[in-house]
Order: structure tokens, then sequence, then C-alpha cells
């Protein structure tokens, strides 16, 4: 097992529906079976207060608009938050950080599909993430139309704001997310995601372990 002095940091992204959350367990569970500690958090949240953004981001159904520029001040100030309280300091104590989301959703979300300056929230991810990138990201892939099959096929935890945007909407966030892909292949892996969930657990599992054993 190679020496982690700093810890090792993986993200997780993708569309809505694309099955990130069983991923990540299931990549956390095979790590400690492998004798790594390992933390497991998500964006936006990740600390009490990190939450409470998050469910103004997520949630907010009321009169007054969330504009895209305070959405994304919103989801850069829950990552400023998460990233010194939660992830930095887990990463300095030599731990495997495995995170739900992180700021290539921004990119894909705020970015590509709210058409907000992608120079100013090159910046601000950098800024906000105290200038950490993740050392290997999986992008579960998957059409937005399959994704929303399955969101409709599985219990709400409530309204979610990005669930109710159309489908161009999340056409042009797959779209971002792939570009990033094409521009980060070291870093940014591509999964399909319509594959049936034991496959993607082994296809991670190689990746991760050229990585890290």
């Amino acid at each position: 097992m190679m020496s982690l002095k700093q810890g090792f940091f993986i993200t997780f992204e993708g569309p809505e529906g694309a099955g990130k959350s069983s991923q990540v367990e299931r990549l956390a569970a095979y790590l400690r079976s492998r004798g790594m500690e390992c933390l497991l958090t998500r964006e936006p949240g990740g600390t009490p207060l990190a939450e409470c953004l998050r469910t103004m981001v997520k949630s907010h159904h009321g009169a007054e608009t969330i504009h895209p520029e305070t959405e994304l001040l919103l989801i850069e100030a829950a990552r400023a938050q998460h990233a010194r309280e939660v992830i930095l300091p887990a990463l300095d104590a030599g731990k495997t950080v495995i995170c739900d989301r992180f700021y290539d959703s921004t990119t894909a979300y705020q970015g590509g599909a709210r058409n907000l300056p992608g120079e100013i929230i090159s910046a601000l991810n950098l800024f906000a993430a105290g200038g950490r990138k993740p050392d290997l990201t999986f992008l579960m892939d998957l059409p937005p139309e399959t994704g929303f099959l399955r969101i409709r096929e599985r219990e709400s935890d409530g309204y979610d704001r990005f669930e109710h945007e159309d489908l161009a909407f999340h056409r042009a966030v797959r779209s971002e997310f792939l570009r990033v892909a094409r521009n980060e292949p070291e870093r940014v892996k591509v999964i399909d995601a319509a594959q049936d969930r034991n496959t993607i657990s082994e296809i991670i599992r190689r990746v991760v372990d050229e990585s890290l054993f």
C-alpha cells in the first residue's frame, strides 16, 4: 500500500439519477476492507453550516427567485466551510476522502447550464477549496432521460430545484461534465452509469487499485 502522508481525495460526479451515492458507499467499504481510513462526505453540505446552505440552494421554493449568481455564491460558501472544516483536515491527517460531488458539479451546473462565466467559476472553485484539487474523479455518465426515469422510481426526499429543471438544462450539464473529462483525462474517469451496479463497482475498484496500491 502506498503511503498517503497528505491523504487521497476522490470525488464522484454526474447528473441526477446516475447512482453516485451508492458507489461512494461501496468504494468506502472496499477501501476500509483494505485497511484504509476513509471519510465520506458530500457537496453542497458536509458540515452543519454547509448543510443549511445546501437546503437553501436545493430546496428553496418561495416567491423570491434564487438568481444564478446567488446560487453560485451559496454553493461556494458551503464549499469554503466544508473544505476547511472537513476535507483539508482529513487529508492532512492522511485519510482518504470520498466526496459525493465537488467543484466539477459547479462547473457543470452553474457554468454549463446556468451560463455563468467559466473563469469566475474556476477562480471561485479553487478559492473555496483552499487550492485543493481532487486526485481522482469518477464521472458517472448517464443520459438525463434515463436519470429521470430512475428518479421517479426512487423514494423522494423532498423538493429539489435541480430535478425540476427541464431536459435542455440537464443535457447542458452532461455536456459540460464530458467537456471537463476530455480536458482532464488523467484525473476524470468516465464511467457508463447505465451498467449494473456490480460492474460499475468493479471498474471503480480497478482504477482505485492502480492509483493507491
